[in-house]
């Protein structure tokens, strides 16, 4: 077995987590291609973008609990597989709402035993003063591969069809299967399991600080997702209303999107470097703050210049992902060491219930405002989102005991 230096060990687990999401975002990258071939509304859309992560959320609790009891690594590689299975699945047997649910459900169900599996696979396999900056490269990761994604999906959708696009999109799991065999060690179960029973999560939801940052989790993941599930029909909306000739017009709207994601990168690990020095609760404030803003001005921005559109949708793109690895390693941090893999289940399912809801809302919001053509549905659409996320610096301060530590001890971390 190939024994990797922690650092290359963080890196090749990126490269899984790349791989792994490869499928993740094949369905919201096409949803205009879906709507005119399946006919499909803007409510039914978001339920199949929101549906992935209803997947995931039934599945996480007892896939990442069981990480605390057994290594991490076999619940990672037995999911990458589930992963291939689930794309293929949708690119010969999906063809209306109903099927392809089920086949966007079970990828959801294939991310809760890769995603945090894979990362606690990696903090326990490297040195306790590497974890912060580990989790802030392997969940930025996430947003390499959504991205890749959305490129993959747009490309191959225009060179072949849509169902050739799961096919090769599902070579992503294929490959993470592969570099998570060979990067990570085997490793024996802990010697001492929680005391608790599988999926008892009392004590992690007496954790007030960890389960502080888990709700700030939710409500960063509802308008994430609704961003990475709608924006290239925004963006198409958008380019529908340019005159002939407008710069910028001839960019691929699933182009934009992918170096929208792109970003997600880069703005979550400053973003985690900004917390470390800072404190994490002042850089919530402003990263969500700036958020909610820019979400109100760009819905209601679809008919402005297609330049001016792009630049907005770009400033959104990374504020709405510069507080992620803030987040989730705040809720690491907080947890008790002999129930991380419980906090991260807890962490997980809370988190993506907002992943689920956020593109079911938008869409709803959507369809009840006017439509994908209305100027003001948009705009109340990204209103909404605005909304929800601005709630997550308020949970960090009044339920994870911020506002009482800030008090005693100045700022806090």
């Amino acid at each position: 077995m190939l024994r990797l230096r922690p650092v290359h060990l963080v890196v090749a687990m990126c490269f899984t987590q790349i791989g792994g999401i490869l499928t993740g975002a094949t369905f919201p990258s096409l949803i205009p291609t879906f709507q005119h071939e399946w006919g499909l509304n803007n409510t039914e859309a978001g339920w199949i973008a929101g549906v992935y992560f209803v997947g995931y959320v039934a599945a996480v609790p007892v896939l990442v609990s069981l990480t605390d009891r057994v290594d991490p690594r076999r619940v990672f590689l037995a999911n990458m597989t589930v992963a291939l299975a689930a794309s293929l699945g949708f690119a010969f047997l999906a063809f209306e709402v109903w099927s392809a649910s089920f086949w966007r459900m079970l990828q959801g169900l294939a991310l809760a035993g890769t995603y945090m599996p894979g990362l606690k696979a990696l903090t326990d396999r490297v040195p306790e003063r590497m974890h912060s900056r580990a989790i802030a490269f392997y969940t930025s990761s996430f947003s390499i591969g959504m991205s890749l994604s959305i490129l993959l999906a747009g490309e191959i959708e225009a060179a072949l069809d849509w169902r050739w696009a799961f096919i090769l999109c599902a070579l992503g799991p294929v490959a993470a299967f592969v570099i998570g065999a060979v990067a990570l060690e085997p490793a024996p179960p802990p010697d001492a399991p929680p005391p608790t029973k599988l999926l008892d999560f009392r004590p992690v939801i007496r954790n007030r600080k960890a389960f502080a940052y888990t709700l700030a989790y939710m409500v960063h993941n509802a308008e994430l997702f609704a961003l990475r599930s709608w924006v290239v029909a925004f963006l198409v909306y958008s380019q529908a209303q340019q005159a002939a000739g407008t710069l910028g017009l001839g960019i691929k709207a699933t182009v934009i999107a992918t170096a929208v994601t792109l970003m997600g990168m880069p703005s979550s690990v400053i973003g985690n470097e900004f917390a470390q020095r800072f404190g994490r609760l002042p850089v919530l404030i402003a990263i969500m703050g700036t958020s909610a803003v820019l979400a109100v001005v760009l819905g209601f921005s679809g008919d402005a210049p297609f330049w001016l559109v792009i630049a907005m949708v770009m400033v959104y793109g990374i504020t709405i992902t510069a507080d992620s690895s803030t987040i989730t390693s705040g809720t690491l941090m907080a947890a008790d060491p002999n129930y991380r893999g419980a906090t991260m289940a807890v962490h997980s399912t809370v988190g993506f219930i907002g992943s689920a809801a956020g593109p079911i809302i938008f869409g709803v919001v959507l369809d009840l405002s006017g439509g994908e053509t209305s100027n003001l549905a948009w705009g109340l659409a990204f209103t909404v989102m605005g909304l929800i996320v601005i709630t997550g610096p308020i949970f960090v301060y009044f339920l994870g005991g911020e506002r009482q530590t800030r008090r005693k001890n100045g700022p806090a971390d």
